[in-house]
């Protein structure tokens, strides 16, 4: 077994990213890591449950060997032998982002020797984490344009603080990834709002988003389409989400409601979002890019994209993702612009 990997969580952001890329990484190269100083930047630093649940989950695909699995630990030693598909049923049991316990494992089940059914309880709308919605309509057609072979079912919503809700993921083991270049958008074929309230909640929430949305859309008239649901869940909650759709790109923005916040700032929070990166040259949103770095760096080939702006989660994911692989990488703080030399890598025999 090689020599474990040390990885000091207090660098860059300093939050669960670290241990999150850390790990996967580990998973799906079979490389011990160890990591100290975990969450060491936020007021509660170590291991809260959803990220031990991450640790479990992983160390169960990959068989680990693992000491300081243990909620609020800030030291961990994690040494994978394997990588196994399967049907897995992973429970975060408060309302932590089933989101960010999906993209820990996904690296390792893309190059598992068999396909995977992965089903994550906890929250899929919350605060600090990207929506079920971000996942399926933007997320999910990058890692396919990559190659990725997999589908996502939104089984159960789940909002702050009861959480409940659940994610099915479907992934089919592919030899490599290859290469993307999004060096353009393109031209904007349509916009798409979205407002879901779960039935706690009084029916003229999610009508006043979606009449915000279509005053302060008004320039987009001939592309928006609008749409309003009700969901069940534990806890009450509310979301709008807006695609964006270009020629050679889709980008997602989306706002969480909650007590006192009046749903026309709701909307107006996800338009923003979505006005702001309107005026950049940019081809991926800031969310996409932070998670796509690491795949583009498994890829065979060269991959090109502009981010609206470089965040410390994506300067922190290349540092990270540095210690594991040779891997050259080009980030312009100023133009948003990174250039990927893929290193090709592929599943073992």
């Amino acid at each position: 077994m090689p020599e474990a990997i040390h990885i000091d969580g207090r660098q860059g952001e300093g939050g669960g990213q670290i241990l999150r890329t850390s790990l996967a990484l580990a998973a799906l190269l079979r490389q011990p890591v160890t990591i100290d100083n975990i969450r060491a930047n936020r007021v509660q630093p170590g291991l809260k449950t959803q990220h031990l649940a991450g640790v479990l989950a992983l160390a169960r695909i990959t068989d680990a060997e693992v000491i300081g699995a243990h909620k609020h630990s800030t030291s961990l030693d994690f040494a994978p032998r394997t990588i196994k598909g399967g049907k897995y049923r992973f429970e975060i049991t408060t309302a932590g982002a089933a989101s960010m316990l999906f993209g820990a494992v996904l690296p390792a089940l893309l190059f598992a020797p068999q396909p995977s059914e992965v089903t994550i309880t906890g929250g899929t709308h919350v605060p600090f984490s990207p929506p079920f919605h971000y996942l399926d309509k933007i997320f999910l057609p990058a890692v396919r344009k990559l190659g990725g072979r997999l589908d996502l079912e939104l089984v159960r919503w789940g909002f702050y603080p009861k959480g409940g809700g659940a994610i099915r993921a479907h992934v089919n083991p592919c030899n490599t990834l290859r290469g993307l270049q999004l060096a353009k958008r393109g031209e904007l074929k349509s916009v798409q709002f979205a407002a879901c309230s779960s039935v706690h909640l009084p029916e003229h929430i999610v009508r006043r988003e979606i009449d915000h949305a279509e005053r302060r859309l008004q320039m987009y008239t001939d592309r928006l389409r609008t749409t309003a649901s009700v969901c069940e869940s534990y806890s009450p909650g509310n979301f709008v989400f807006l695609e964006a759709g270009y020629e050679h790109a889709t980008a997602g923005f989306s706002a969480l409601g909650k007590r006192g916040k009046p749903a026309e700032e709701v909307a107006e929070e996800a338009c923003r979002y979505f006005n702001d990166f309107e005026k950049t040259a940019a081809t991926v949103d800031s969310h996409l890019a932070d998670q796509l770095i690491l795949y583009t760096t498994l890829a065979l080939g060269d991959s090109f994209f502009i981010t609206e702006k470089v965040t410390s989660h994506l300067t922190t994911n290349i540092a990270v993702i540095r210690k594991f692989l040779p891997v050259e990488i080009d980030l312009n703080a100023t133009t948003g612009q990174v250039s990927v030399k893929g290193t090709g890598h592929t599943a073992p025999e």
